[in-house]
């Protein structure tokens, strides 16, 4: 495909990225007492943690359509990107593109049913239709309110190195394409040079071979 469509997508797959890796870090603050330290966190961080997350998931409905547009325009630069692909593109671009759809589904599965439980106040019961709580089944192990929220966090944690993933293998992709560009344009300038030397004047390749014939000749 034609390098200029190629780079639109590429910012199509770069800005998305980017903008979940933002949202992920603001919520780094909630995680941290959670996942990446020792000392236990107080009762009243659960309580402002709980209360972060029903303000998200009670957000006005305009806020997750927005989300899922962002994530549709990632989507819409890899198959921009996968359409006729060479060779990079089905190695970089194809192994982003699983990476991708690895944190779509984990942000379906983890933190969308997370945070309903949470609105819900449900800990250690299911949701049925994200609405209504019902009883677990007797001999169904369940998690309680703490796991539940450490559930999330660890959840925060996949997904961010699942896009830092993306970025990479996108710098990747850019960096083969740019060291075959320059060793194209190498080869290129090296044939313009030996086509261009004057018809009267030999090269020096030709110049030795006429010199070893004329020896021959006497």
């Amino acid at each position: 495909m034609a390098r200029g469509s190629g780079s639109f997508a590429t910012f199509l797959i770069l800005c998305p990225t980017s903008f979940f890796l933002g949202m992920l870090f603001s919520s780094f603050p909630y995680d941290y007492p959670l996942l990446w330290t020792s000392v236990a966190a107080p009762p009243a961080y659960y309580d402002q943690l709980e209360q972060h997350l029903r303000f998200m998931h009670n957000a006005p409905a305009i806020i997750p359509r927005i989300l899922h547009i962002v994530i549709g325009l990632g989507l819409l630069g890899f198959i921009t990107k996968l359409y006729k692909p060479s060779e990079a593109n089905m190695l970089f671009d194809g192994a982003s593109l699983v990476l991708y759809m690895v944190g779509i589904i984990v942000y379906v599965t983890n933190l969308v049913k997370g945070l309903r439980i949470v609105s819900a106040g449900a800990y250690g019961t299911e949701l049925v239709e994200g609405e209504t709580a019902v009883g677990t089944p007797v001999g169904i192990d369940t998690i309680g309110r703490e796991d539940s929220l450490r559930v999330l966090s660890a959840s925060n944690t996949i997904l961010a190195l699942v896009l830092v993933g993306v970025l990479v293998l996108q710098a990747g992709q850019w960096y083969a394409e740019r060291k075959e560009d320059q060793e194209t344009e190498s080869m290129a300038r090296e044939a313009a040079a030996e086509g261009a030397a004057p018809a009267g004047r030999k090269t020096p390749a030709q110049a030795r071979a006429g010199a070893g014939g004329s020896k021959k000749k006497q």
